[in-house]
């Protein structure tokens, strides 16, 4: 199975310097080029032990959840430039979200309880580098779920050994939040998930995470009213003044999807022309090809801000618009959520 996955070929050393290139405006093309292989096949090398924690996952959550939403991701290269322009001195080698995958499951109970499994009960070699709990401490932005980041371990194949990679487990609701920022950010062209934006889409969102909050019986978000009639207040003024249901609910009207995904693969490459109102899916038997596929159109697309491109796998071709709604311009759940919020 192993041999069908891409193996690391570089150094640390050399994907931090890799980095640095890469979002150097003085580098020449060729050295841009070059940079650009070593992140590829250093972000690629992470689809193993991303594949390993994804299976593992997908036979765990059953177990505490009627209805659990599995599925994984390579990190997109502009959402990786994104973070080395931010954060000035950060590398490549140290992104621990390279690989992720996710759970969605229906409730803060079923989360608690599949956390609490891998935390305490499971029986695994892969070391836990990371965990932070953003239900019971949410960010500022609004955003809440539970990040767990392993280390690939193996005594049998050492090839992948310390890679990392994120498991996100969340509720449905949770994920419509998260899923409805990127939506917003993708049509406003505002880097709304990393917290830069308008400050009416953030306070928006913080107030609604709030809400989702207050709902779940679980820690509010932080500078955000207390009180159940002050936030509903808060949110009807913000939600009128941008229009907030009436935009979400005409984003994916007029979606037009080119490609079949009623097809028996579970690896799909996204590319959403959000300008053009266009979706294209191009779906995959292999994880080699598709990354592959993947890095070409990421290059070919690179100049282009108003399209955006990702490699996922998930459990059936049904689970790929509930996974990924924000690639559909699905909104409908978190409209549903606002709705609620406000009555």
């Amino acid at each position: 199975m192993s041999s069908h996955f891409i193996a690391p070929l570089y150094s640390r050393t050399e994907v931090k310097r890799a980095g640095r290139t890469f979002v150097d405006p003085r580098a020449s093309e060729e050295d841009r080029a070059l940079a650009l292989a070593v992140i590829n096949n250093w972000r690629s090398a992470h689809s193993y032990p991303l594949n390993t924690h994804q299976m593992r996952l997908r036979r765990i959550a059953p177990q505490f959840d009627s209805d659990p939403l599995v599925a994984q991701r390579l990190k997109r290269l502009a959402s990786i430039r994104h973070k080395l322009e931010r954060f000035p001195g950060f590398n490549v080698a140290q992104m621990q979200d390279l690989g992720g995958c996710r759970a969605v499951v229906s409730n803060v109970k079923s989360v608690n309880n599949l956390v609490r499994f891998y935390l305490e009960e499971s029986r695994q070699k892969h070391p836990l580098v990371r965990h932070d709990a953003y239900i019971d401490h949410p960010k500022s932005s609004g955003y809440r779920g539970v990040h767990l980041v392993y280390a690939y371990q193996s005594d049998k194949v050492h090839t992948w050994n310390g890679l990392r990679t994120e498991l996100q487990i969340r509720t449905r609701l949770q994920h419509a939040w998260a899923t409805a920022v990127e939506t917003v950010g993708t049509f406003t062209k505002q880097a709304l998930k990393s917290s830069q934006g308008e400050d009416a889409w953030l306070r928006f969102f913080a107030l609604m995470g709030s809400a989702h909050a207050m709902s779940e019986k679980r820690p509010l978000v932080p500078d955000t009213p207390s009180d159940p009639k002050e936030l509903r207040r808060e949110i009807r003024s913000i939600a009128t003044e941008l229009d907030v249901i009436n935009r979400l609910t005409t984003y994916g009207k007029t979606l037009q999807i080119l490609g079949d995904y009623r097809t028996p693969s579970k690896v799909f490459v996204l590319e959403l022309k959000a300008a053009e109102g266009q979706l294209v899916l191009r779906d995959f038997h292999s994880t080699d090809q598709a990354s592959a596929a993947y890095e070409a159109l990421e290059k070919a697309t690179e100049a282009d801000p108003n399209t955006d491109v990702v490699l996922v796998t998930v459990e059936s071709v049904n689970a790929l618009q509930r996974a990924y709604p924000n690639y559909f311009l699905d909104t409908s759940v978190f409209v549903q959520s606002v709705r609620a919020a406000l009555s």
